[in-house]
């Protein structure tokens, strides 16, 4: 079988988020409310400065509503909410001004640190204002003066949120309207970046002084067991955003934070490598040889893991030969660089695990540099 080649960036399509959406069947649902005339299409202005035009899949007219539909397209962008249909439906109401909630499939904001308060709609701040200031612009242009409310939903909101850290960020019930600019830029870091500062802030207004960082869900898994009697909201999927996150908990004032993933990743994060991608920096075997050698390996042990190929090899050498005290050093080294590329202000400690589960090694209590380690990273 011929290998698929991959996009270059450059080529990619950008797509629109789930605010663009919104605003953009709002705007359609509103004008056939006005005018009494099903849209086919709705054009807006995105934050980005520039225009977009969506296509309108269905228009339903009511005698006081009318419901609009469009489906998102998240261009090249591998994103839960592609091809989720995205509806308006806007009416009149008896008030002046305007009212925006969310319907079925749209979450609701149950907990603290986010940038809606509790019991609205997860509609964020800037989906907000695109929505409302389409409304008013729309309204304007037809030299009317009433009333209006929109419910964005989206059908299959709930079950797409599965996919996301929606829950564990006290968003109940489906999605959240997002977008910044409108539009998405394909395999863009963003999003999930976001996700992490909303996550810390979230676990702040918890009260949590002590987050646990992961690569992943299976380290999370492994972190639950380790530190459980942390709250739910304290165990944070950072990716390979090590010192992104670090430095999100750092400007939080998060007093205490646990790393735990596994022997590839930490390996770099130990040798300073802050973002821990597959792409990012090699691991430095001639690195790791020094910490064997620091924990009393044999001369010929430390050429072995020199020659190395994979961290895992290194891990399964130290395993066999009995140098456990290899994993907790390598733990330490990883607190070490993190507190170097934070310049210290928390407590750090680190958990490695085998893919299996098994915990390798600890450090724990770390808040600053000691001589031997003061340039590590």
């Amino acid at each position: 079988m011929q290998k698929k080649a991959k996009k270059d960036p450059s080529e990619m399509r950008h797509g629109y988020t789930t605010g663009a959406c919104s605003t953009a069947v709002t705007k359609a649902a509103l004008t056939a409310l006005i005018t009494g005339e099903a849209q086919e299409t709705a054009t807006i202005h995105l934050p980005i400065g520039r225009d977009a035009t969506f296509t309108i899949e269905k228009c339903e007219m009511g005698k006081d509503s009318v419901s609009c539909e469009t489906i998102k397209d998240a261009g090249d962008d591998p994103d839960a909410t592609h091809q989720a249909l995205i509806v308006s439906t806007v009416s009149w109401t008896d008030t002046p001004g305007i009212v925006l909630d969310g319907g079925i499939g749209v979450g609701r904001v149950t907990k603290p640190g986010l940038p809606v308060p509790v019991g609205e709609a997860a509609i964020n701040p800037v989906p907000r204002k695109m929505i409302l200031t389409t409304v008013e612009q729309t309204l304007e242009e037809f030299q009317v003066n009433r009333g209006v409310k929109v419910v964005i939903s989206v059908p299959a909101g709930e079950e797409i949120a599965k996919k996301t850290l929606n829950g564990r960020l006290g968003i109940i019930g489906g999605i959240s309207i997002l977008g910044t600019r409108g539009t998405v830029v394909p395999f863009s870091s963003s999003a999930y970046m976001a996700s992490i500062v909303q996550a810390i802030s979230v676990a702040k207004m918890a009260g949590c002084e002590h987050l646990v960082l992961t690569t992943g869900g299976r380290s999370e898994k492994y972190a639950m067991g380790l530190l459980s009697e942390l709250p739910e909201e304290a165990f944070i999927e950072m990716g390979d955003f090590v010192g992104f996150s670090l430095k999100q908990c750092k400007k939080q004032g998060i007093k205490k934070v646990t790393l735990v993933g596994m022997m590839g990743k930490f390996s770099k994060v130990a040798q300073g490598v802050m973002m821990v991608h597959s792409k990012s920096a090699p691991i430095n075997f001639e690195f790791l040889s020094e910490l064997a050698r620091d924990i009393g390996a044999s001369e010929e042990l430390v050429a072995e893991v020199a020659s190395a190929n994979t961290a895992s090899q290194v891990g399964e050498l130290m395993a066999e030969t009995g140098h456990d005290a290899f994993f907790d050093h390598l733990c330490e080294a990883c607190c070490y660089s993190s507190l170097h590329h934070i310049k210290g202000g928390i407590e750090m400690g680190t958990a490695i695990y085998s893919m299996k589960g098994q915990l390798l090694g600890r450090a724990v209590g770390i808040d600053s540099i000691d001589e031997i380690n003061w340039n590590r990273g």
